[in-house]
């Protein structure tokens, strides 16, 4: 059995999601600066291959498997996380002014769903750090998208303020942005999905991004709760904001079907659900944009990949890329290797 399930996960899962979370970081930071420790979890872990290697919206990554924003939030080991094989890793949700997120607790495991709810609330340290901070990092190779969100006080009519100075901030440090408007822990946040503001935000976005030498593939991250006539909206705004493609899909607020037991459920309150529970919609999602759009709009499949074949299932849906979050802590880090060796085999 691997290191990870048989020693790691028993120990983690024993302790707050979220102090284990911090637990983890420590130690990757610990072990990082141990000699001959970033080369041994690259043996263990690094799986490339030619094959791997994918051109998407003008950059080239070495294999098509991302970490999703919410990890990293704050870019704090970026360097630590290229050794354990993902093709491109994605900081934030950042925002211009720093700020602590919703109260304690605020991330909950459903181990029977292999699940997580979060009502992190773009708990981070703002743009001006999390930028110079990348600035420091010692890898330049590793690809690094740029999850941009608004501050919880700034109301929605004020929004693309906020995405422009984000933007503006991490402009010189990641290689791809991502407009996050879909999170559920963000009070008023997902009202910026609608047609008329979502436009505005992103022209307002995009003006300043291709006012630049070299312009960024500019995404948007979509919630899987969109019916399709939403959807259809999320295409046409695509088209008209030239988005360079779409994160499919972030956390859902629906608890359907799920074995944990409801009442323990309820009682978490508000916050998105990520994980297996996921993984049908957000697939059915992406086959759906993916259709809708014959195939000219680059996805980033994201949402209950916990093995192997859920990441076959993304990609035979139409998603170019992939993102990891809660499969990779239920799964570990082996699961990047497993994925990118199953790529190779077809």
């Amino acid at each position: 059995m691997p290191v990870y399930k048989a020693l790691a996960k028993p120990l983690l899962f024993n302790l707050d999601a979220e102090r284990a979370h911090h637990l983890v970081f420590d130690n990757l930071r610990r072990a990082a600066r141990v000699p001959g420790t970033s080369a041994l979890l690259r043996a263990l872990y690094d799986f490339q291959h030619p094959s791997l290697e994918r051109e998407v919206f003008g950059l080239k990554f070495p294999n098509p498997v991302g970490l999703a924003a919410g990890f990293d939030k704050n870019a704090a080991l970026t360097d630590e996380l290229a050794t354990l094989g993902f093709g491109f890793v994605e900081i934030g949700t950042v925002t211009p002014r720093p700020q602590p997120g919703n109260p304690q607790p605020r991330l909950f495991r459903l181990p029977q769903d292999e699940a997580l709810v979060n009502r992190m609330g773009f708990n981070n340290d703002g743009a001006a750090v999390v930028a110079a901070r990348l600035a420091r990092r010692r890898n330049r190779q590793l690809i690094i998208g740029g999850n941009i969100g608004k501050n919880k006080d700034t109301p929605n009519e004020r929004a693309a303020d906020d995405y422009v100075a984000g933007f503006e901030a991490l402009a010189e440090e990641v290689d791809y942005f991502v407009v996050n408007v879909s999170s559920p822990n963000t009070p008023g946040l997902r009202q910026l999905q609608e047609k008329k503001p979502l436009i505005e935000l992103l022209q307002q976005v995009q003006a300043r991004n291709l006012n630049r030498a070299k312009p960024h593939p500019l995404l948007l991250k979509i919630a899987p709760d969109l019916t399709d006539s939403q959807l259809d909206d999320i295409l046409e705004i695509a088209r008209e904001t030239k988005l360079s493609g779409l994160v499919a899909t972030n956390t859902t607020i629906s608890r359907d079907n799920l074995n944990t037991e409801p009442g323990y459920v309820a009682s978490l309150g508000a916050g998105g659900l990520s994980g297996k529970p996921l993984r049908a919609r957000a697939t059915e999602v992406i086959r759906y944009l993916h259709r809708k759009s014959d195939g000219g709009l680059p996805i980033i499949g994201a949402g209950g990949i916990h093995s192997a074949a859920d990441a076959q299932e993304k990609v035979a849906a139409g998603a170019t890329l992939i993102q990891l979050y809660t499969g990779f802590i239920y799964e570990g880090p082996a699961l990047v290797s497993r994925i990118n060796r199953s790529l190779v085999r077809g």
